[in-house]
Protein backbone atom coordinates (compact mmCIF):
# COMPACT_ATOMS: atom_id res chain seq x y z
CA UNK A 1 0.00 0.00 0.00
CA UNK A 2 1.49 3.36 -0.97
CA UNK A 3 1.27 6.57 1.03
CA UNK A 4 -1.63 7.98 -0.99
CA UNK A 5 -3.65 4.83 -0.44
CA UNK A 6 -3.04 5.00 3.30
CA UNK A 7 -3.88 8.69 3.64
CA UNK A 8 -7.07 8.30 1.62
CA UNK A 9 -8.39 5.42 3.73
CA UNK A 10 -11.03 6.05 6.42
CA UNK A 11 -10.13 6.60 10.03
CA UNK A 12 -9.66 3.29 11.85
CA UNK A 13 -11.67 2.72 15.04
CA UNK A 14 -10.61 0.26 17.73
CA UNK A 15 -12.16 -0.58 21.10
CA UNK A 16 -9.63 -1.99 23.55
CA UNK A 17 -10.59 -4.95 25.70
CA UNK A 18 -10.27 -4.68 29.48
CA UNK A 19 -8.17 -2.02 31.17
CA UNK A 20 -5.21 -0.64 29.22
CA UNK A 21 -2.07 0.21 31.26
CA UNK A 22 -1.13 3.83 30.67
CA UNK A 23 2.48 3.15 29.56
CA UNK A 24 1.14 0.71 26.95
CA UNK A 25 -1.22 3.39 25.65
CA UNK A 26 1.58 5.93 25.40
CA UNK A 27 3.80 3.51 23.50
CA UNK A 28 1.01 2.52 21.10
CA UNK A 29 0.12 6.14 20.38
CA UNK A 30 3.72 7.15 19.78
CA UNK A 31 4.20 4.27 17.35
CA UNK A 32 1.00 5.07 15.49
CA UNK A 33 1.78 8.79 15.27
CA UNK A 34 5.13 7.99 13.66
CA UNK A 35 3.48 5.56 11.22
CA UNK A 36 0.79 8.07 10.25
CA UNK A 37 3.42 10.70 9.53
CA UNK A 38 5.43 8.15 7.52
CA UNK A 39 2.31 7.31 5.53
CA UNK A 40 2.32 3.66 6.54
CA UNK A 41 -0.76 3.60 8.80
CA UNK A 42 -4.27 4.99 8.81
CA UNK A 43 -5.52 7.65 11.17
CA UNK A 44 -6.85 6.12 14.35
CA UNK A 45 -9.50 6.61 17.02
CA UNK A 46 -8.72 4.25 19.90
CA UNK A 47 -11.29 3.80 22.67
CA UNK A 48 -9.87 2.56 25.97
CA UNK A 49 -10.48 2.31 29.70
CA UNK A 50 -7.56 2.62 32.10
CA UNK A 51 -7.03 1.30 35.61
CA UNK A 52 -7.29 4.13 38.18
CA UNK A 53 -4.46 6.63 37.66
CA UNK A 54 -3.60 10.30 37.46
CA UNK A 55 -1.82 11.97 34.55
CA UNK A 56 -0.01 15.29 34.54
CA UNK A 57 -0.17 17.59 31.55
CA UNK A 58 2.49 20.14 30.71
CA UNK A 59 0.78 22.79 32.90
CA UNK A 60 0.22 20.55 35.94
CA UNK A 61 1.07 22.06 39.31
CA UNK A 62 2.56 19.74 41.96
CA UNK A 63 0.25 21.19 44.61
CA UNK A 64 -2.78 20.07 42.61
CA UNK A 65 -1.85 16.42 43.25
CA UNK A 66 -3.69 16.35 46.56
CA UNK A 67 -3.21 12.65 47.39
CA UNK A 68 0.00 11.50 45.65
CA UNK A 69 -0.07 8.00 47.10
CA UNK A 70 -3.60 7.13 46.08
CA UNK A 71 -3.07 5.97 42.48
CA UNK A 72 -0.10 5.74 40.10
CA UNK A 73 0.84 9.01 38.41
CA UNK A 74 2.24 9.55 34.93
CA UNK A 75 3.70 12.41 32.92
CA UNK A 76 1.44 12.60 29.87
CA UNK A 77 3.21 15.21 27.75
CA UNK A 78 -0.13 16.55 26.56
CA UNK A 79 -1.49 20.01 27.17
CA UNK A 80 -3.47 20.73 30.31
CA UNK A 81 -3.08 19.93 33.99
CA UNK A 82 -4.00 16.93 36.19
CA UNK A 83 -6.53 14.40 34.93
CA UNK A 84 -7.95 11.20 36.37
CA UNK A 85 -8.50 8.09 34.24
CA UNK A 86 -10.21 4.94 35.44
CA UNK A 87 -12.85 2.27 34.86
CA UNK A 88 -16.19 3.65 33.74
CA UNK A 89 -14.57 6.51 31.89
CA UNK A 90 -14.25 6.29 28.13
CA UNK A 91 -10.96 7.70 26.95
CA UNK A 92 -10.81 8.31 23.20
CA UNK A 93 -7.33 8.73 21.79
CA UNK A 94 -7.50 10.54 18.46
CA UNK A 95 -4.62 10.36 16.00
CA UNK A 96 -5.23 12.48 12.92
CA UNK A 97 -3.00 14.00 10.27
CA UNK A 98 -3.69 17.67 10.91
CA UNK A 99 -1.96 18.67 7.71
CA UNK A 100 -5.21 17.54 6.08
CA UNK A 101 -8.69 18.98 6.53
CA UNK A 102 -11.19 16.93 8.56
CA UNK A 103 -14.72 18.21 8.08
CA UNK A 104 -14.75 21.72 9.50
CA UNK A 105 -11.22 21.36 10.89
CA UNK A 106 -8.84 23.37 8.76
CA UNK A 107 -5.34 22.08 8.03
CA UNK A 108 -2.68 23.03 10.60
CA UNK A 109 -5.18 24.71 12.90
CA UNK A 110 -4.81 23.28 16.40
CA UNK A 111 -7.31 25.70 17.92
CA UNK A 112 -9.92 24.60 15.38
CA UNK A 113 -9.09 20.96 16.12
CA UNK A 114 -9.61 21.40 19.87
CA UNK A 115 -12.91 23.19 19.18
CA UNK A 116 -13.95 20.20 17.06
CA UNK A 117 -13.13 17.77 19.88
CA UNK A 118 -15.35 19.83 22.16
CA UNK A 119 -18.13 19.79 19.58
CA UNK A 120 -17.74 16.03 19.22
CA UNK A 121 -18.36 15.50 22.93
CA UNK A 122 -21.26 17.96 22.96
CA UNK A 123 -22.99 16.15 20.11
CA UNK A 124 -22.37 12.73 21.66
CA UNK A 125 -23.89 13.92 24.96
CA UNK A 126 -26.87 15.33 23.12
CA UNK A 127 -27.79 11.77 22.13
CA UNK A 128 -28.53 11.15 25.82
CA UNK A 129 -30.42 14.43 26.25
CA UNK A 130 -27.51 15.92 28.18
CA UNK A 131 -26.55 19.48 27.33
CA UNK A 132 -22.78 19.78 27.28
CA UNK A 133 -21.37 23.29 27.17
CA UNK A 134 -18.08 25.12 26.77
CA UNK A 135 -16.96 27.61 29.39
CA UNK A 136 -14.61 30.50 28.68
CA UNK A 137 -11.31 30.02 30.45
CA UNK A 138 -12.04 26.40 31.36
CA UNK A 139 -10.99 23.41 29.32
CA UNK A 140 -13.42 20.56 28.80
CA UNK A 141 -17.17 20.09 28.59
CA UNK A 142 -19.47 21.17 31.40
CA UNK A 143 -23.05 20.52 32.42
CA UNK A 144 -25.42 22.15 34.87
CA UNK A 145 -25.88 19.62 37.68
CA UNK A 146 -28.64 20.95 39.90
CA UNK A 147 -27.57 24.43 40.94
CA UNK A 148 -23.89 23.79 40.19
CA UNK A 149 -21.72 23.31 37.16
CA UNK A 150 -19.73 20.12 36.83
CA UNK A 151 -17.28 18.75 34.34
CA UNK A 152 -18.30 15.66 32.38
CA UNK A 153 -15.66 15.58 29.64
CA UNK A 154 -11.93 16.33 29.64
CA UNK A 155 -9.78 17.32 26.67
CA UNK A 156 -6.00 17.19 26.38
CA UNK A 157 -4.06 17.05 23.14
CA UNK A 158 -0.55 16.85 21.84
CA UNK A 159 0.55 17.40 18.25
CA UNK A 160 3.78 15.88 16.90
CA UNK A 161 4.83 16.74 13.35
CA UNK A 162 1.21 17.77 12.75
CA UNK A 163 -0.20 14.43 13.89
CA UNK A 164 -2.52 14.64 16.90
CA UNK A 165 -2.56 12.28 19.83
CA UNK A 166 -4.14 11.99 23.28
CA UNK A 167 -7.75 13.24 23.01
CA UNK A 168 -10.86 13.25 25.20
CA UNK A 169 -12.26 11.48 28.25
CA UNK A 170 -16.00 11.10 28.82
CA UNK A 171 -17.29 10.23 32.29
CA UNK A 172 -19.80 7.45 31.74
CA UNK A 173 -19.90 5.79 35.17
CA UNK A 174 -16.53 6.22 36.93
CA UNK A 175 -16.11 6.34 40.69
CA UNK A 176 -16.36 10.11 41.10
CA UNK A 177 -14.63 9.97 44.48
CA UNK A 178 -11.45 8.99 42.63
CA UNK A 179 -11.19 12.53 41.28
CA UNK A 180 -10.64 13.69 44.86
CA UNK A 181 -6.92 12.94 44.74
CA UNK A 182 -6.30 15.83 42.34
CA UNK A 183 -7.60 19.27 41.48
CA UNK A 184 -8.99 18.29 38.07
CA UNK A 185 -7.57 20.62 35.42
CA UNK A 186 -6.73 23.13 38.13
CA UNK A 187 -10.37 24.09 38.71
CA UNK A 188 -11.27 24.12 42.42
CA UNK A 189 -14.66 25.81 42.42
CA UNK A 190 -16.50 23.26 40.27
CA UNK A 191 -16.89 19.51 40.58
CA UNK A 192 -17.06 16.55 38.24
CA UNK A 193 -20.03 14.47 37.19
CA UNK A 194 -20.93 11.57 34.92
CA UNK A 195 -23.76 10.31 32.79
CA UNK A 196 -24.69 7.91 35.59
CA UNK A 197 -24.71 10.70 38.19
CA UNK A 198 -27.01 12.69 35.91
CA UNK A 199 -29.48 9.81 35.86
CA UNK A 200 -28.44 8.43 32.48
CA UNK A 201 -27.67 4.70 32.93
CA UNK A 202 -25.58 4.45 29.76
CA UNK A 203 -23.46 1.40 28.95
CA UNK A 204 -19.96 1.84 27.60
CA UNK A 205 -21.12 0.34 24.30
CA UNK A 206 -23.88 2.95 24.10
CA UNK A 207 -21.38 5.71 24.83
CA UNK A 208 -19.12 4.36 22.09
CA UNK A 209 -22.04 4.33 19.64
CA UNK A 210 -22.80 7.96 20.48
CA UNK A 211 -19.18 8.95 19.91
CA UNK A 212 -19.07 7.06 16.64
CA UNK A 213 -22.37 8.54 15.50
CA UNK A 214 -21.29 12.10 16.26
CA UNK A 215 -17.90 11.74 14.61
CA UNK A 216 -18.88 12.34 11.00
CA UNK A 217 -21.04 15.31 11.99
CA UNK A 218 -17.89 17.08 13.14
CA UNK A 219 -14.91 15.56 11.36
CA UNK A 220 -16.58 14.65 8.07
Amino acid sequence: MDQNEVSASPVEWTVADGLTPYPDAMAAMQARVAAIRAGTAREWVWLVEHPPLYTAGTSAQPADLVDPGRFPTFEAGRGGQWTYHGPGQRTAYVMLDLMQAHGAVKPRDVRCYVHALEEWLIRALDRFNVKGERRAGRVGIWVVDGTKEAKIGAIGVRVTKWVSWHGVALNVEPVLDHFGGIVPCGVVEHGVTSLAALGRPVTMAEADAALRGAWNEVFG
